[in-house]
Parts: structure tokens; C-alpha cells; sequence
């Protein structure tokens, strides 16, 4: 593989959209505004997002042989990731969801995550981690992504992590490798036993860390880091449409704002407006905006 901006391990999955005017109590019928099926998945969309950014990205986590993993290489392929260092083992799957969104643009996921691994203690390589700037991994499988993460830090490549849930005891491992941590509120608070988004950004800061950013959604997020006291990013008001994937945008953005060279304030507005675009538009990764637009988009708002 030739050196690349960012190299993905991670969750990949297949999302069946389904759109109806307001999410369906028990025991009633709804009747579907429309339906579609995209690839989805917290890694893979972030991928896809620094990629519509204009950073060369691939995926080398571990899928399946099945029909839902064929579709969904297949569609990252298609979005200018390079897939062929992905693993691929007939007793793996990538994630299976379905997304119900209503007319405000909110959603509803319902996953299926059973048998899947983005990496584990033989894959990858360590060949094929050392030829990137930047390493993104995410909370599945953590055992195997903290060993990427030491492959990556010996050789000198940030890790930047989406990390949602504990998946296992091992995530602990996993967050001590992490030169960039990204959390949404909910698990910074459950992680540090804070309640204050900020200052929970600050009690996840290490010595060893370069930056930690704790995203609010529509109340923006805050963000700490090396020479940067703690801030926050004001989220951009936007007509929103679909909120599926704005949080993978986000990642994805921040990521390819480092292969960039710009500082975490820089990084945080552009993951920022990158993920407020996203939010304008039906899907996921469909719905990830080109650096232009994003460089549009802030042209015409003074920074929040």
C-alpha cells in the first residue's frame, strides 16, 4: 500500500434508511416516505468525509464474505476509499442497521453488530499501519484496536478515536493510546463521572494526550488540548434534514484537519461545519460535504 493521509479500522455498516413523518408509537402503522440503502458506520463514514475533504484514505479493518459486506466495500470503494487491505473472513460481518428519520430530521437506529471485529491481535499488519499520517480507530473490538494504536505510536502516527461505548473492559486500554480522543457527551460523563461537558473534557486530558474533544450536538462541543486551554465550538444553525452520520462527519473532518496541519481550534470549526452540512442532507456518507462547500459555508458566517 502506498502512504496515505488516513488509514480507518473500524465499524463499517450497511444502512437501510427508512423515512416516515414522525417515529411510530407500539402497536400503531406508519406509513414509509421513502427508503434507501447506504453504507454507514462510524468508521467508515469518517473515512469517507476526510476523503470529500481531500485526504487519501483506506480501510484495513476486518469484514465479511456476506452480501451486506460486499455492498458495503463496494460503496467506499466507490467513495475513493481504498479497501484492499481489508480483511475479509467468512465468520465476520459488517454492521446492519436500519435508520428510521422523520420530518425534523432526527433519527432512530437500530443495530445489528453481531460477529464484528474491525480488528483484532493478527490484523493488521503492521506493515500496513506504518504507512499512514494518521491512524482513526473506534470502540469495537478494543483489544485489537490498542494494538494498532501501539503500532502506530512507535512509529511516530497520531491515533484518533471515536469512541461511543464500552464494548469491553479493554476500552480503558484502548483511551490510554489515544493521542485524540472524541466523545460524545453521554460517555465523557459516564467515563469521568462529570457532568459538565467542559469539565469533563479536561479530566480526560492526559500527559501523554495532544487533544480531547467532547461533542454536545446542537450545543456544539468543547475542547482541550497541548497549548490550548479548554474552549468551546458553538454549533452552526442549519435547516437540518437527517442527522444520520453528523457525528462520523465530525470525526472524519477533525482527522483530516490534522493531516492539514491545522490547530485544534481550526480542526474543531471545521469538523463543526463539515457535520452541520452533513445534517442539510438525506443519509450519511451521501450527505458528506467537499471542501469547498465547507469553505463556502464558513465564508459566509463570522465563527461562532
Amino acid at each position: 500500500m502506498e502512504r496515505i493521509d488516513i488509514l480507518g479500522l473500524g465499524a463499517v455498516a450497511v444502512d437501510d434508511l427508512v423515512y416516515v413523518e414522525s417515529y411510530p408509537p407500539a402497536n400503531t402503522k406508519a406509513r414509509v416516505l421513502d427508503r434507501e440503502r447506504q453504507c454507514g458506520g462510524l468508521t467508515a463514514t469518517a473515512l469517507v468525509a476526510a476523503a470529500r475533504l481531500g485526504c487519501r484514505c483506506a480501510y484495513a479493518g476486518l469484514a465479511g464474505t456476506d452480501q451486506e459486506s460486499e455492498f458495503a466495500l463496494e460503496a467506499m470503494a466507490g467513495a475513493g476509499i481504498d479497501v484492499a487491505s481489508a480483511g475479509r473472513h467468512s465468520d465476520r460481518r459488517v454492521y446492519h442497521s436500519t435508520v428510521i428519520v422523520d420530518r425534523l430530521g432526527q433519527r432512530t437506529l437500530l443495530s445489528d453488530g453481531r460477529n464484528v471485529e474491525g480488528a483484532d491481535d493478527n490484523w493488521p499488519a503492521e506493515e500496513i499501519l506504518r504507512v499512514c499520517k494518521v491512524l482513526f480507530v473506534d470502540h469495537t473490538a478494543p483489544a485489537g484496536m490498542a494494538r494498532a494504536a501501539r503500532i502506530a505510536q512507535s512509529a511516530g502516527i497520531p491515533v484518533v478515536a471515536d469512541i461511543e461505548r464500552a464494548e469491553s473492559g479493554r476500552i480503558d486500554e484502548l483511551m490510554r493510546l489515544v493521542d485524540h480522543l472524541i466523545v460524545p457527551e453521554h460517555f465523557a460523563r459516564a467515563a469521568t463521572s462529570i457532568a459538565d461537558a467542559g469539565s469533563a473534557a479536561v479530566s480526560l486530558m492526559r500527559d501523554n494526550r495532544k487533544a480531547v474533544v467532547v461533542t454536545c450536538g446542537e450545543r456544539g462541543s468543547w475542547f482541550v488540548g497541548r497549548g490550548c486551554s479548554l474552549a468551546h465550538q458553538d454549533a452552526y444553525a442549519v435547516h437540518t434534514v437527517d442527522t444520520t452520520g453528523c457525528g462520523d462527519v465530525f470525526h472524519g473532518a477533525y482527522a483530516a484537519g490534522l493531516v492539514m496541519g491545522k490547530d485544534l481550534p481550526a480542526r474543531v470549526r471545521l469538523a463543526s461545519a463539515a457535520a452541520a452540512l452533513k445534517a442539510t442532507r438525506r443519509g450519511g456518507q451521501a450527505g458528506c460535504p467537499t471542501m469547498d462547500e465547507v469553505r463556502s459555508f464558513l465564508a459566509d458566517r463570522v465563527a461562532p
